[in-house]
């Protein structure tokens, strides 16, 4: 039996007007499960006349009364965070364990955004000059949007809305349309835990949807994950249309294995986060740079075990190590780069087109199903290496030195995450300072941040100037204003025509 994903407007369900709506699949099985509706331009507007109308009183309660709000809904979250896992599991495919993890960590960033007294505390100097006091304040922008992606529904939209609330904004979400149920679950739980009618808004949609807001006069800031291009234009057209804008595109993650890393460690490492939400995260590590060919015969036979081995099953089964891809499409699309990889040159070791669900189990129907994929000898040349392909497909590279894995990684286009395993201090020094990627991790092969440090990458991963959450997250969602202050008994008689100076 499908059920109907709506809207959610001024603290309640709301249909939308268009008429047209998408099908919501389970990925395992490849049964439609519901149908979202999409929202047509008159019903992003009444999403953002909600949240302007709600703007004035939320933004002027004191930050500790928004803070006791988002305690109240911390506490809910932790309540029902299975509940959240299992609609995870249910509409993206990823394991259930994978799905609890997201969780947390959206859990996370509302425990930083519950500091929001603490986060607002600005600058004051007393005597900047005779008489006069200039402190600074942080002052919210207004109606915000975030516009998510299919892989992390709870988590990617918890990076946005409890630090774009704490600081006093309001909220219109526009999550995938592939999982939104989880969407309108948060809806229902911030109402729960007191929040105003109006400040947190739900619209479901597609392109149509993210065009209306990003274009809408009266969002101020656009924050975005998703794919390269996708966040070029959504980047360009906010920017067009006056808004602070925050864009975090697509990746190509490496680790690089030097000759000093312990090989159990790697291939651990490897095996996890590649594999790990069927590789659809842009932390995953699509690419294993091995320094020395004697590296990498130390670890290849270990590595095509493990792959051959993983356990692809319903993401319901907590003995599933890889549930399936999100959609068919998707997995057309993933499994045409292998077969481009094939067609470019490089050595395929374990092929997942063959892996058959339905054989893995009767929990795993006529779903879109594909095993862990391992290339070797990728070139820099090759498609299947200089472009994103979202999925369980891990190439291996070998290089001379770590100079030269070096030189290979500050050349590509992307610059979203990186990972070094060895065991010599120095080298891991070195790499830190020289990559030029944002988030880097030494024998830690997805270093995503915690929620006081802010999430983002260079070069085409990251469109804007802040990173999301942390404390460049509250600088994002607020804008700051300088006051400088004296008092008439404390002014000088006549007119100042010099340029006013610290005296």
């Amino acid at each position: 039996m499908t059920h109907n994903i709506v809207n959610w407007i001024s603290g309640a369900p709301a249909e939308t007007t268009s008429g047209q709506q998408l099908p919501v699949y389970n990925p395992a099985t490849g049964v439609v499960t519901g149908q979202v509706q999409l929202s047509a331009q008159r019903d992003v507007d009444a999403a953002v006349a909600s949240a302007k109308a709600a703007f004035p009183a939320w933004s002027n309660l004191s930050p500790l009364r928004r803070s006791r709000v988002l305690n109240t809904f911390l506490a809910l979250l932790n309540e029902h965070r299975d509940d959240l896992a299992r609609m995870i599991t249910a509409e993206h495919g990823k394991v259930f364990t994978d799905a609890q993890g997201e969780v947390m960590r959206g859990i996370e960033i509302v425990e930083f955004a519950c500091g929001a007294p603490q986060l607002l505390k600005t600058d004051f100097t007393d005597q900047v000059s005779t008489n006069i006091d200039n402190w600074t304040l942080r002052q919210p922008l207004g109606v915000v949007t975030g516009i998510t992606p299919f892989n992390f529904p709870v988590m990617v939209p918890m990076w946005m809305f409890p630090v774009a609330l704490a600081t006093g904004n309001t909220f219109v979400l526009k999550p995938s349309p592939l999982d939104p149920s989880p969407s309108l679950f948060i809806a229902e739980l911030l109402k729960q835990a007191g929040l105003p009618d109006g400040v947190f808004n739900v619209v479901q949609g597609d392109k149509d949807a993210v065009n209306a807001l990003i274009e809408h006069p009266d969002v101020q800031a656009v924050s975005f994950v998703g794919s390269t291009p996708i966040a070029n234009h959504i980047y360009e057209t906010g920017a067009r249309h006056g808004k602070r804008v925050q864009a975090l595109g697509g990746a190509k993650n490496h680790l690089v294995v030097m000759p000093d890393a312990d090989i159990d460690q790697v291939v651990d490492a490897l095996i996890g986060a590649a594999y790990g939400s069927a590789g659809e995260r842009c932390m995953a590590i699509s690419v294993a740079v091995f320094v020395g060919d004697d590296t990498a015969e130390k670890v290849m036979p270990k590595l095509i075990q493990r792959t051959q081995e993983l356990k692809v099953l319903n993401g319901t089964n907590l003995q599933a190590e890889m549930g399936p891809i999100v959609t068919r499409a998707a997995l057309e699309r993933i499994t045409g780069y292998i077969d481009l990889g094939v067609e470019e040159g490089a050595k395929l070791l374990v092929d997942g087109r063959g892996f058959n669900g339905q054989a893995a189990g009767e929990e795993c129907g006529d779903g879109f199903w594909l095993g862990g994929t391992l290339f070797d000898n990728v070139t820099p040349d090759m498609r299947i290496y200089k472009e994103e392909i979202f999925g369980p497909v891990l190439a291996c590279l070998r290089v001379k030195d770590f100079a030269e894995a070096v030189e290979l990684i500050n050349a590509h286009q992307f610059g979203n995450g990186v990972s070094l395993y060895t065991r010599d201090g120095h080298v891991a020094r070195e790499f830190g300072r020289r990559i030029q990627v944002g988030m880097v991790g030494i024998n830690v092969p997805i270093p995503v941040p915690m929620a006081w440090h802010g999430f983002g990458g260079w070069k085409k991963s990251l469109f804007g100037d802040m990173h999301a959450y942390g404390e460049e997250g509250v600088r994002f969602y607020t804008k700051q204003k300088s006051i400088m202050q004296r008092w008439p008994q404390g002014t000088a008689k006549g007119a100042e025509f010099a340029m006013p100076t610290s005296h």
